[in-house]
């Protein structure tokens, strides 16, 4: 079966956050996901978890002010002590309460300030992987669309395995989310394949709406062989 973790900061909506936990649980998830847990004191997350027998497994840095468009301060010019405040705060929750994995948000930036964003990025990002090393943490670099996020340093898969690249720290890797990928790149399988050896996530999403995945899926392929043997891919993945 897939490894499923649950984003408890889209899912669940109905219930107050503390509460997706369990929800999750309820409903046969053992792993959850989220953005933004800072309103809440470690202590409390670690007992919601441990009592629904659930691990955390990854996290955000903060967005900063998100009335002022804000999307995070890895990539804003001007703001590393703020980012390395920020770095530190996603650092110890997650460290405290397990996660593998820390989305290092890049932030917004006017189009002139485009060159200094990338360069304080690429300079943020080095800091942020070697403050990292040693401790089990991956370090994910998103592509957010302008759609949702206008304005993002960086709203493309391909420049951000570039950054990646630059960096050249082994703890730095990409969140492939298939929904951002889709609405600013397109041809998913393909990008799936040119940076499999970067990703270090992969999130999942309906376009245009974001909604959950549905519908019927056609099987309109070329078996390799037989077609019952081939048909093995289903059972892997629990569908039959």
């Amino acid at each position: 079966m897939p490894d499923f973790t649950a984003n408890i900061a889209f899912l669940f909506p109905e219930l107050p956050f503390l509460d997706r936990i369990e929800a999750a649980r309820q409903v046969g998830f053992d792993k959850v996901e989220c953005h933004f847990p800072y309103e809440f004191p470690i202590l409390a997350l670690r007992e919601r978890l441990d009592r629904a027998g659930v691990r955390l497994t990854g996290l955000n840095t903060q967005p900063g002010d998100r009335s002022k468009g804000e999307w995070g301060r890895a990539g804003v010019p001007g703001r590393e002590d703020q980012f390395r405040h920020d770095f530190a705060q996603a650092f110890d929750y997650a460290v405290a309460l397990g996660a593998s994995v820390i989305h290092v948000m890049a932030g917004t930036v006017r189009p002139d300030e485009r060159e200094a964003g990338l360069r304080a990025y690429v300079k943020n990002l080095r800091f942020a992987a070697r403050e990292a090393a040693g401790s089990g943490l991956t370090l994910l670099l998103e592509p957010l669309n302008h759609r949702d996020a206008p304005g993002y340093l960086v709203s493309r898969s391909d420049d951000l395995a570039r950054v990646i690249a630059e960096i050249a720290e082994p703890n730095v890797k990409l969140l492939f989310d298939l929904y951002h990928v889709q609405i600013m790149e397109g041809d998913l399988i393909k990008r799936l394949e040119k940076h499999r050896d970067v990703i270090g996530h992969v999130q999942v999403a309906g376009v245009p709406d974001r909604a959950e995945p549905r519908g019927l899926v056609g099987l309109e392929y070329k078996p390799r062989a037989d077609t019952v043997a081939g048909l093995g891919w289903m059972t892997e993945m629990g569908l039959r």
